[in-house]
C-alpha cells in the first residue's frame, strides 16, 4: 500500500545535503541526460532506466569538465575525482524509494555524482576559457579569410520558367552545376525534382546524385538559405520514414553539411538519429567525417564517445569510415584501438567528390594516428 512506501529526499554523498531535480542542460546534446549540481561542487546526471549508468558516469564527468573531452580522457578516479551514486532514485517524484516500488511500477533510477578534487577543477576552468578563446580566434579568422562567396542575383527582365524532371535529369548527367543552380532560383521545384533522382537502384548513382545536389545547395543558400533548409527537413524525415528505404538520404545531408557548415552545422547533431540502423550506420559515419574535415568542433560537441565502439564493428566499412572521422577529430581517447588496426588488410569503399574510393581499414589506421599524434 502507498501508506507503507518508505522514501526520502536525495542527497548529496559527499556532503549530505539534499539535491535539486536534475534539469536538461541549456546546451543540451543528443542522447544527454538530465543533469544537476550540489553546492558543494559536485555535478550528477540521472539515469531514470537504471539501464545505461555507464553512459551517465561519462556524462557527468564531461559536464564537471565544462565538456572539454579531452582533459576529461586525461583525468584519473580518485586521484583526480571521486564518484558516488545513489540508486533507487524515483524521477517523477524525485524521490528515492526502498523498496523499489511504486504502486506497481518499478524504480530503478540512478543519481550519479562525480565531484573533481578542487586543483584540476579550476584547471578545468580555464582550459575551457582559452579554448573558447581559440574558438572565437579561428571563427574570426574563417569569417576574414574563407567567406563564402554570395550568387549574383538573376537579371530583373529574366522570365523565370517551370522546369521538369527531364530538364534536372540532363543536367545533373553532365555535372552542369550552373545550369541547376539558375533553374533553382528560378523554381523552387528544382530541389524537389533533385531529391526524386536518389531513388536509383545503382549506389553509385545515388551517391552522384547527392554530390551534385550538395554542390547546389551550397551555392544556392548563399542567397536562398531556406530552400535549402526545407530540403533538409524532407531529407531527415524520409530517413524516419519505416515504411521507405532511404537511399541517398543520409549520403546528401552529408555532402549539404560538409559544404557550407557555416549555416547548417546545427543538421550534424540529428544524423546521431540514425547510426543504429544497419542500412544508414555507414552512411552516417561517412557524413560525420565529412564534415569533420573542415569543422572537427561540431563532432567534438557531440557525444561521439557513444561512437567508440563502432572501431570493432564486424563490417569493414563501419569501421573505415569511424577510423576516418576519429583521424579528422583527432581523437586520442581512441589512440590505442586506432593502433591495434594498423595491420587490418579487410578493404571498404568511402565516397570522394560523389566517386568511389577503395582503402583498408588499416590504411586509414594509419593516416588517423598521424593525424591524432599532430
Amino acid at each position: 500500500m502507498a501508506k507503507d512506501i518508505v522514501t526520502t529526499d536525495p542527497w548529496c554523498p559527499f556532503c549530505g545535503q539534499k539535491v535539486g531535480r536534475a534539469t536538461d542542460s541549456p546546451e543540451r546534446q543528443m542522447y544527454e541526460f538530465p543533469m544537476g549540481e550540489c553546492q558543494c561542487g559536485a555535478v550528477y546526471a540521472c539515469e531514470a532506466t537504471g539501464h545505461n549508468v555507464g553512459a551517465a558516469m561519462v556524462e557527468a564527468l564531461m559536464y564537471a569538465c565544462d565538456g572539454n573531452s579531452d582533459f576529461a580522457w586525461e583525468l584519473l578516479p580518485e586521484e583526480d575525482y571521486l564518484t558516488g551514486r545513489i540508486e533507487n532514485y524515483d524521477e517523477r517524484t524525485h524521490q528515492v524509494v526502498a523498496k523499489k516500488n511504486i504502486d506497481g511500477r518499478a524504480v530503478r533510477g540512478v543519481l550519479y555524482f562525480v565531484r573533481l578534487h578542487t586543483d584540476v577543477s579550476e584547471i578545468a576552468k580555464k582550459i575551457q576559457q582559452k579554448n573558447r578563446e581559440i574558438t572565437n580566434e579561428t571563427l574570426q579568422a574563417l569569417l576574414k579569410e574563407d567567406r563564402a562567396e554570395i550568387e549574383p542575383l538573376p537579371e530583373k527582365d529574366t522570365v523565370r520558367k517551370k522546369i521538369t524532371k527531364r530538364q534536372i535529369k540532363g543536367l545533373v548527367s553532365q555535372g552542369d552545376v550552373e545550369g541547376l543552380v539558375a533553374l533553382c532560383f528560378g523554381d523552387k521545384k528544382g530541389l524537389r525534382l533533385l531529391q526524386r533522382l536518389l531513388y536509383d537502384p545503382v549506389e553509385e548513382n545515388r551517391w552522384y546524385v547527392a554530390w551534385i545536389t550538395g554542390r547546389v545547395c551550397a551555392r544556392l543558400s548563399s542567397r536562398e538559405p531556406g530552400q535549402v533548409s526545407e530540403l533538409l527537413h524532407r531529407l531527415f524525415e524520409a530517413c524516419s520514414d519505416s515504411a521507405a528505404t532511404p537511399w541517398g538520404m543520409v549520403e546528401t545531408i552529408g555532402y549539404i553539411v560538409s559544404m557550407r557548415p557555416d549555416i547548417f552545422g546545427a543538421f550534424a547533431r540529428h544524423l546521431l538519429n540514425y547510426i543504429h540502423e544497419p542500412s544508414t550506420r555507414t552512411q552516417v559515419l561517412w557524413a560525420l567525417a565529412e564534415v569533420s574535415k573542415n569543422r572537427p568542433d561540431l563532432i567534438r560537441n557531440l557525444p561521439f564517445y557513444s561512437l567508440f565502439d563502432f572501431l570493432q564493428h564486424p563490417d569493414a566499412g563501419v569501421r573505415g569510415n569511424c577510423v576516418r572521422l576519429m583521424g579528422n577529430i583527432r581523437a586520442k581517447e581512441v589512440r590505442g584501438k586506432l593502433a591495434e588496426l594498423q595491420e587490418d588488410g579487410e578493404e571498404f569503399i568511402y565516397y570522394k567528390d560523389g566517386e568511389p574510393v577503395s582503402m583498408t581499414v588499416g590504411k586509414a589506421a594509419v593516416d588517423a594516428i598521424r593525424a591524432v599524434d599532430g
